[in-house]
């Protein structure tokens, strides 16, 4: 007699109830896809790097002029004269105004070379010797490379402006910049 109370409960547990089967499996797929929804959004999140973006500081005015000292336009600028702010640049930036520029004050008179790594908008890029005369400019440069940018001679400041600004108002080599600010051009 125990062998048939047995055989029929055995029976009763095979028997499964088919809607409740299906729940289950539903909810089994609902919890599995919110897991990997986390995880996978989890992962994603932790590997972008996150990135400081940089906005524009007002730190003096620089103009252009031709070789006769007539000016030809005028932009606000920001300063870069120690190793951290040359180094940072106009990297991680993601706007610019036509107005505005980055006057880069390096300490020795010597070839420079600059990039565009991590710089979001492109540029030109003017080099300018000892005596504030532009002695080589790159325009158009390629944003978020690692191209070369080098002086065809020493400078010891470059100007950096949103690309097109050179065609626009008619810079050249030869031209001079000046420029007044909280910073006088005292390398740090």
């Amino acid at each position: 007699m125990a062998k048939k109370h047995e055989k029929h409960t055995e029976q009763k547990l095979n028997k499964t109830n088919p809607k409740l089967t299906s729940q289950r499996i539903i909810v089994g797929v609902v919890v599995v896809a919110l897991l990997g929804f986390f995880i996978v959004n989890n992962f994603i999140n932790n590997n972008e790097p996150e990135v400081e973006y940089y906005t524009f500081t007002k730190e003096g005015e620089l103009t252009f002029t031709d070789s006769l000292g007539i000016l030809k336009t005028k932009i606000d600028l920001e300063i870069a004269d120690n190793d951290y702010e040359r180094q940072l640049g106009l990297m991680n930036r993601k706007e610019m105004k036509e107005n505005e520029g980055m006057l880069f004050i390096f300490p020795t008179l010597q070839l420079q070379s600059f990039w565009m790594r991590n710089t979001l908008i492109s540029l030109d890029i003017m080099f300018v010797n000892d005596q504030k005369k532009i002695v080589t400019i790159h325009k158009d440069t390629k944003i978020l490379s690692d191209t070369s940018y080098p002086s065809t001679q020493p400078a010891l400041y470059v100007v950096e402006v949103l690309a097109g600004f050179a065609d626009r108002y008619n810079i050249q080599v030869g031209d001079q910049i000046n420029w007044m600010g909280t910073n006088l051009g005292n390398p740090k």
